[in-house]
């Protein structure tokens, strides 16, 4: 068990807010305050991360979440993950002579989910009004938030496509003409007066009507206007060519966030429940029935088997993740946490570290012919794509935010938003932001269950997480980190539910990720065997894992996962935690 904490895990029974920025979670602390439930204040977070963390999310991105109803006593998936245009197909992007689909730029974009997801959540569940949820991050667009150190890197990382392709991206984050320092404020003024126009756009009779009417400002009015006109000017992207996207305001009128149920595995007293297989949800799930048949609680959690065994189950159920996961109506789930199939697929894991990617075949299911990829990267520069898997400053690709929320009532909200990254996407000089980049997770392959198809949802790495213990709502929890978030999630689950670490413990102790299998991002490179572990593990644990076959890389001391969570006693007690690594993580409880 961790030695020393660098902050206490928090108490309270009044409301807890834990996110990846200390003003998204005062500002979600701040609605509590004010008489708001946990949609409203997750929601007024939510929006304010925006400002607060614009090289990590944006309004254009995208924001899958997992709520829990107080009044109702059930639990709910929101899926913030929009859809690929009308006009997108395989045939288009190969007859621009493309094999994959950029990185960057306007040929990535999806439909914006994350601003409806927030606008549903606020109507169904919520008390609020949107005008008053949206004034946090107005205020902070108009005022202006310190600039972070990464935020700084990440700006200087993409200075010259930024003066060189795209001014706006310059013009908005570069405002005095050079790369921001650290602790200076950014101010948005042209994001300020979208946001206010979309709050103007609030009116009707009824609380639900005014929502409904902003949703309508962004998916039919405005907003998809100028996205349409924009997405027509050919704009530079990773592939070195300029091109013109795919992204229509038909595309925005045709699609609404939606309500789905959770997938679920029980546990022992516990229950975790994901996003489905259009996120990559379910493998925390693969990854929790393949660690059944191993004596979890007898292993140190912090030493070499622990580590080598859920590395090793990690490789599995992420391969099944890659050739079966995608927004396809016949993925096999139901085969693929199941007992039967667990336990025979157990049998593959071996003292010594696989350096296959081994999928099963589930219902006599074989996967799709091409489906491993090159064994390693052709030394593409990935600038301003996919999302990083450590917290070290100077990391230039785009990450993602998380924030949970619990009240007094027991309401709970788990949210992973992403997407809409400033360096990855020109900035629509209307509007003050850019779109998403999402779209760059399809493969073009015909035949396999996450190929680009018109409309469809891209597989996406975003996943928060959501548990019960003896049937009550117990826990809201997640992380940032692309193909690492079911990886730091799942370490941090058991120590908590095998070892009996408190929220704070969990999220501190020595973490690490495996990157065996193909990266979800641009340029989809894959590492057989790698295991990237944090300094503070001993020379004897790394010593031990190279001994097995690990490919061991030893990263920072703070540098894997960026989690949060709160959980809720029988009790009503609350207990909340937050992630020291980055400097920016906070918990707030009262």
């Amino acid at each position: 068990m961790t030695p020393f904490l660098t902050r206490p895990e928090l108490c309270g029974s009044f409301g807890a807010v834990a996110s990846t920025h200390w003003l998204a979670s005062g500002v979600g602390q701040a609605v509590l305050e004010r008489g708001g439930n946990a949609f409203d204040a997750a929601v007024a977070a939510g929006f304010t991360l925006w400002v607060a963390e614009p090289h990590l999310n944006g309004p254009a991105g995208d924001a899958p979440i997992i709520v829990s109803h107080a009044r109702t006593g059930k639990q709910h998936v929101i899926c913030g993950q929009g859809v690929s245009p009308a006009g997108a197909s395989i045939d288009a992007y190969h007859a621009l002579d493309l094999d994959e689909i950029p990185g960057t730029g306007h040929l990535a974009a999806v439909v914006p989910g994350a601003f409806d997801a927030w606008c549903l959540m606020l109507r169904d569940f919520g008390t609020w009004d949107f005008a008053d949820v949206i004034e946090y991050a107005i205020f902070y667009a108009v005022q202006g938030v310190p600039v972070m150190p990464q935020m700084v890197a990440t700006i200087a990382s993409v200075e010259s496509l930024f003066r060189d392709h795209w001014p706006e991206n310059a013009k908005t984050f570069m405002p005095d003409g050079v790369v921001p320092a650290a602790g200076t404020l950014l101010r948005r003024p042209v994001l300020a007066e979208t946001l206010k126009r979309l709050k103007d756009a609030a009116a009707g009779a009824t609380r639900e009507d005014r929502i409904d009417a902003v949703r309508h400002a962004w998916y039919d009015g405005f907003v998809a206007e100028a996205i349409d006109r924009f997405c027509r000017v050919p704009m530079m992207d990773s592939s070195g060519t300029p091109h013109a996207g795919l992204l229509r305001s038909a595309d925005l009128a045709a699609w609404r966030a939606t309500l789905e149920d959770p997938v679920s595995l029980q546990d022992g007293r516990y229950t975790v429940l994901k996003c489905g297989p259009w996120s990559q949800g379910p493998v925390f799930l693969q990854q929790l029935a393949l660690m059944r048949g191993f004596d979890v609680a007898g292993m140190d959690p912090c030493g070499a088997d622990f580590l080598h065994t859920v590395t090793e189950c990690a490789k599995l159920a992420y391969a099944d993740r890659e050739a079966f996961y995608g927004d396809t109506p016949d993925v096999p789930l139901a085969t693929l946490l199941s007992a039967s199939y667990n336990d025979a697929r157990r049998s593959l894991v071996g003292e010594r570290a696989s350096l296959e990617l081994r999928p099963g075949r589930p219902d006599g299911r074989v996967p799709e012919p091409g489906f491993l990829p090159p064994a390693q990267g052709d030394g593409r520069v990935a600038s301003g794509v996919g999302e990083p898997t450590v917290s070290n400053m100077g990391v230039t690709k785009g990450d993602t935010c998380h924030v949970d929320v619990v009240d007094a009532e027991g309401n709970m909200v788990s949210a992973t938003p992403s997407g809409g990254w400033l360096q990855s996407a020109p900035v629509i000089p209307e509007l003050g932001f850019g779109l998403g980049s999402r779209a760059q997770m399809f493969s073009l392959r015909a035949g396999h269950p996450n190929m680009l198809a018109p409309r469809k949802r891209p597989r996406t790495t975003l996943t928060p997480s959501f548990a019960l213990k003896d049937g009550k709502p117990w826990m809201a929890f997640g992380t940032p980190g692309g193909d690492q978030q079911d990886q730091w999630s799942f370490t941090f689950y058991m120590r908590m539910t095998r070892f009996g670490m408190n929220i704070q413990q969990a999220i501190e102790a020595p973490s690490f990720h495996s990157e065996h299998w193909p990266g979800s991002f641009w340029p989809h490179d894959a590492h057989p065997a790698r295991l990237v572990v944090e300094g503070r593990f001993g020379a004897d644990v790394v010593e031990d894992l190279r001994n097995r076959g690990h490919d061991v890389v030893v990263g920072g001391d703070w540098s894997e996962g960026r989690l949060s969570a709160i959980r809720r006693e029988a009790d009503g007690r609350l207990y909340a935690g937050a992630n020291p690594r980055g400097m920016q993580g906070y918990a707030v409880a009262r």
